[in-house]
């Protein structure tokens, strides 16, 4: 999943590169029709692929433990209305992702054994970094989340799975990020603040999402059907994140690791799924601290070095219950969710953050697989982080906020958004979608911004 800090000098991947991308994975999937005629053919809207079965060839191979996946997301933004530069404009990024999944039992015989590996492209710019947030600070949600971590391409997942005593006790190691497992959320709406793992938005500089990976294993243990427990050792390397870095593989750059734990419980509610996540992070590298220096005095204001603290932590809480359904469907009807987490303020910019709402899929009887869904969140600032945005000004004696030198203080920043989604068929979604962000990066001067996007999701 997509995620910060941004960049001003990311890699802009221009509509004629994009589209002789898209081709050349167009064109290899042709290549395979044309060696058979395909059982469903291509652009079939009962297909969940673009390119259909390869005359049953895919099945085939998935029915002996085989499965290939090529999907695409595309994200459009457009500032209507607001932000920090009123000059519209719309912006467009997105992401290929190639990956393949291995069930080791059919193929080798080994029980209960999968592996997976997902190589990801991402491309393109984000009306957020620009024209919503102020430059001089940036911010801490996006318009379009599939824009983050460096617009470049990367090892995603390379991971080994094998469960044991009658599948009670899962374990997993490779290459993969903490999200996949750990504060898991869907990514449906198109503004960060509602997608993925929240905790990886928040403390960014340590828990990385998709699709940057680094070396882990994640240990679960099912204590019944419907609860488990679980337990990850992730490798804490900032250099993972550089853009030549992609298919890293090396432990060069570690600096420590993050170990979150959690509890998940999966009940059915009179009949209906739920998931209710409790967890908590804790890193054992050195962490910066965002105020102060060694003497306890503000650093902006000492010139001394922000003091170390030899740790981070944090905690988080999600739910997503569905409430209501249809006799003739159960997948159709109503489901809240909610998610919140709470953050080092020593160490953190972010101390808390909560987001909550509702998705209803099959509002329409003529149209049973679309959904609609809406959400607010709020983001809250560190004091402290507040505070030393103060210092640093009157450091260098800038009170002005249109000084370029002037850096904004940073306090609660609100977004909102609402989509709809169009099932055109079982191999594309479309989501047409706005968003409002009130004081955007949390600076009060900057106006509130209406955000217009459209988010494509297909698997070809």
């Amino acid at each position: 999943m997509p995620d910060f800090p941004f960049s001003k000098d990311s890699a802009v991947f221009t509509p004629a590169a994009r589209l002789k991308a898209l081709s050349l994975f167009t064109g290899l999937g042709a290549f395979s029709l044309a060696t058979c005629t395909p059982a469903a053919p291509a652009f079939d809207s009962d297909s969940p692929w673009m390119l259909g079965d390869w005359n049953g060839t895919r099945s085939e191979l998935s029915a002996k433990g085989y499965d290939f996946k090529l999907d695409y997301t595309g994200e459009m933004g457009s500032n209507l209305q607001g932000g920090y530069d009123h000059d519209r404009t719309a912006r467009y990024s997105d992401q290929f992702a190639l990956g393949t999944h291995l069930d080791l039992q059919k193929i080798l015989g080994w029980n209960d054994a999968e592996f997976q590996l997902t190589i990801t492209k991402r491309s393109g710019n984000n009306i957020s970094n620009d024209r919503i947030n102020d430059p001089r600070v940036g911010g801490f949600t996006s318009a379009q989340e599939v824009w983050g971590r460096g617009q470049t391409t990367r090892l995603t997942q390379m991971w080994y799975q094998q469960k044991f005593l009658d599948q009670t006790l899962d374990i997993k190691v490779g290459r993969f990020g903490e999200g996949e497992d750990f504060n898991s959320f869907p990514c449906d709406f198109q503004n960060l603040a509602f997608c993925g793992s929240q905790v990886g938005n928040w403390v960014g500089d340590i828990w990385y999402n998709w699709p940057v990976s680094q070396w882990a294993m994640r240990v679960k243990y099912h204590l019944t059907p419907e609860l488990y427990a679980q337990v990850g050792a992730y490798e804490q390397n900032p250099s993972n994140l550089d853009r030549d870095n992609g298919f890293k593989l090396s432990g060069s750059g570690t600096q420590g690791a993050i170990l979150p734990v959690e509890l998940v419980w999966t009940p059915k509610l009179n009949g209906l799924p739920g998931e209710y996540r409790a967890g908590y992070y804790y890193s054992n590298a050195n962490a910066t601290d965002v105020y102060k220096d060694s003497h306890g005095q503000p650093a902006a204001l000492s010139s001394e070095a922000y003091r170390s603290a030899s740790s981070k932590h944090g905690v988080w809480l999600g739910i997503q219950q569905q409430v209501t359904s249809i006799a003739s469907n159960h997948s159709r009807g109503l489901s809240l969710f909610a998610n919140g987490t709470m953050h080092d303020k020593k160490t953190n910019a972010i101390d808390n953050y909560v987001q909550a709402g509702l998705v209803y899929k099959g509002l329409f009887d003529a149209r049973a697989r679309d959904d609609i869904g809406f959400a607010m969140a709020r983001v809250h600032v560190n004091p402290a982080y507040r505070k030393n945005a103060e210092a640093s000004n009157q450091a260098k004696a800038v009170f002005d906020y249109d000084d370029p030198a002037f850096l904004p203080p940073q306090d609660t920043e609100y977004s909102a958004e609402l989509y709809y989604g169009v099932h055109v068929t079982n191999w594309l979604t479309v989501r047409p979608n706005l968003q409002y962000i009130r004081h955007p990066g949390g600076v009060n001067d900057v106006d509130d911004a209406l955000i217009g996007g459209i988010k494509i999701q297909s698997s070809f």
